[in-house]
């Protein structure tokens, strides 16, 4: 076991408190999270679709396994495309590899708009997928090496927020094209999703490159292009160019050590990840907080959100896209406390509050449907039935506040650098797996067990809510160098020594490989 130094908060953080983020930041960490935009409305879109007539009928009436297919094939396509991101991601850099997964989600989203049988349609959703899994994984990490450390939990919530924004543009575009009496009604909300695709491509042309994987490539000794170097970057992210800036430097000294221990004493395979030790632990909490936020039984509801208000009694088509577009208004404006205060909250706590929520709501929806289902030919207890509809929203007000953003928080920012791509990947795949799984077996559940699947939802999110309260460490506050120090990392004591060395007002930092300066020493372990 690796020896870990105590802080109580990050150097980095304490100088930061009381300065604004830099419009640069905001620019760039809004302009990327059109990815989770992106995904929120592939999310939003079919769940729409399924029940169009039109969509029925051209492609002859699918059973409930079909569907599921239909619905769910382009996770696995995301699940490869971010096992593949990760190593892409280290090799030409964060936002290339968002810039590349641009161009296969467009290839897929024109394959489903133009698809003339179910085989192209299938095509295009794991294409779609494969773009998704590219750009979703690296948006939040390249969001999170961009922040600075006391607002990296707001920054990088905006992922969830521009998921659930898309997921609402979905439902409302959905709702309106349903009245469209042809097959229009569906192609053109396949077709929209184009154009913020083609948006986020060309804006990468002009975003900052991460200066932590600059710094991870040696950018920082070749001297090419002033702009690029990842001092001046950092300087320009934070302090108007201004190099010596006690922030800047203090950054740029914990990077630079961590990045010339890690090149001296380290590996970077995934199997670095299962060995014994902080990796491993810090692989499991990442992959462990993905697979839970999907049985939490979220996208249970987006994909099928319809089907679901159909049995709690709005039968009519219309009405149930009206409801489901409901949900995706709620969502957003619960993500919006999240953006604002998840810094202040912590991620553990939220988690288990949002966990507890969602359990209850769920258990409560359950109970209801179970006791009064709905009726097609009459005797209903509506009263039953609606207030099911409202633990169905209060569920998603839960999960928009806390499992949404930290899903996506907590797994970009607790790697080192150098495993930080791979083990992002590794746990935002574990995300798509089962994303899959819950999107297979939700139609069939409905029709099944009917309001047995929200009990089983109820149990795995009291669940979670005891893993995270029994395994979790908090990690707000802290930079993303100092989580070496949190899990008692191999690079621990680099970190520390870093800190030590800025506390004492060492000299400013030039731009320079620092690999020959790092003790040869490897960390002391017990």
């Amino acid at each position: 076991m690796v020896v870990a130094v105590a802080v109580p908060q990050s150097n980095a953080a304490a100088i930061n408190a009381n300065r604004p983020t830099s419009g640069l930041v905001w620019l760039s960490v809004v302009y990327a999270s059109i990815g989770g935009f992106l995904f929120g409305y592939d999310q939003g879109v079919m769940s729409g679709i399924i029940v169009m007539p039109h969509w029925v009928s051209y492609f002859n009436n699918p059973d409930p396994a079909l569907t599921g297919l239909i619905v769910s094939l382009y996770l696995l396509g995301a699940m490869v495309g971010a096992l593949i991101a990760g190593p892409l991601s280290e090799r030409i850099g964060r936002k290339r590899s968002i810039m590349l997964g641009c161009v296969v989600f467009t290839f897929g989203s024109a394959l489903q708009c133009g698809a003339t049988n179910l085989n192209l349609l299938l095509a295009g959703r794991w294409f779609q997928g494969m773009g998704i899994g590219t750009f979703s994984m690296n948006v939040p990490v390249y969001q999170s090496e961009l922040a600075p450390p006391l607002w990296r939990g707001r920054i990088v919530a905006l992922q969830q927020l521009s998921i659930v924004a898309g997921i609402m543009c979905a439902f409302w575009i959905g709702y309106g094209c349903s009245f469209i009496d042809s097959d229009a009604s569906w192609r053109v909300p396949l077709g929209l999703q184009i154009v913020p695709a083609i948006i986020l491509f060309f804006g990468g042309f002009i975003l900052p490159y991460s200066p932590r994987w600059l710094v991870d490539k040696g950018r920082d000794a070749e001297g090419k292009l002033q702009f690029n170097l990842p001092l001046q970057v950092l300087a320009r992210l934070h302090a108007k160019g201004d190099a010596n800036d006690e922030f800047v430097q203090i950054e740029y000294r914990e990077i630079t050590e961590q990045a010339a221990y890690e090149r001296e004493h380290c590996v970077r395979t995934y199997g670095e990840l299962f060995k014994k030790g902080a990796n491993r632990r810090r692989a499991i909490l990442a992959i462990g907080i993905q697979v839970m936020q999907q049985w939490t039984g979220i996208n249970a509801v987006l994909y099928y959100a319809p089907l679901i208000f159909q049995g709690a009694g709005l039968s009519s088509t219309s009405s149930s896209l009206l409801a489901t577009g409901l949900n995706g208004v709620i969502s957003v404006l619960s993500t919006i406390p999240a953006v604002l205060y998840i810094d202040r909250w912590g991620r553990v706590k939220t988690l288990i509050f949002g966990a507890i929520g969602m359990s209850v709501t769920m258990l409560l929806a359950g109970a209801l449907l179970g006791k009064y289902p709905y009726m097609p030919n009459g005797g209903n207890n509506l009263a039953a039935q609606y207030v099911a509809i409202i633990m169905m929203y209060l569920f998603t007000i839960c999960f928009s506040i806390s499992w949404g953003p930290c899903g996506w928080i907590y797994p970009a920012e607790i790697f080192p650098l150098r495993l930080r791509a791979k083990g992002t990947g590794l746990s935002t795949s574990a995300n798509y797996l089962m994303n899959f799984v819950i999107g297979e077996i939700t139609p069939v559940m409905l029709k099944n067990v009917t309001y047995g699947t929200y009990l089983l939802f109820f149990a795995t999110n009291a669940v979670c809510a005891a893993l995270c309260y029994f395994f979790y460490p908090e990690t707000k506050g802290r930079s993303l160098e100092e989580m070496e120090i949190l899990f008692g990392g191999d690079g621990a004591e680099a970190i520390a020594r870093a800190d030590m060395a800025a506390s004492g007002n060492a000299a400013p930092l030039e731009e320079k490989s620092t690999a020959n300066d790092v003790q040869q020493d490897k960390t002391e372990t017990v």
